[in-house]
């Protein structure tokens, strides 16, 4: 294999290590407990998706049930959705948090 040609093989997978590195951003809770939901819709959809995730999580950790997958949580997605669409400049973290304590007899226990 000539050297250049493995040189640009190189320089292509740093390139998409760091682009995959920057989607997969690491949340701190003190930061982005206080992110408007205006301020994540904002966001690249997949930086959006992992601070919805991150605070998901949190939250459900905290009201001692598991954040669902599959229909139940697209129902859950559309909870946030709509609080987020009524109150756009309340914190995203306590929409998700209203919308699992809403949801909490319905989700499995940890």
């Amino acid at each position: 294999m000539p050297l250049v040609f493995r040189a640009l093989c190189i320089a292509a997978c740093a390139a998409m290590t760091n682009l995959s590195a920057a989607h997969a951003q690491t949340w701190r809770f003190d930061d982005a407990a206080y992110i408007s939901c205006r301020e994540a819709q904002a966001m690249q959809p997949p930086q959006r998706r992992s601070l919805a995730i991150f605070l998901g999580e949190h939250a459900a950790r905290h009201r001692g049930v598991r954040l669902p997958e599959g229909d139940q949580g697209g129902q859950l997605a559309m909870l946030v959705r709509g609080g987020c669409t009524l109150s756009p400049d309340s914190h995203l973290f306590a929409v998700i948090d209203r919308a699992i304590l809403a949801e909490r007899d319905k989700l499995a226990k940890r």
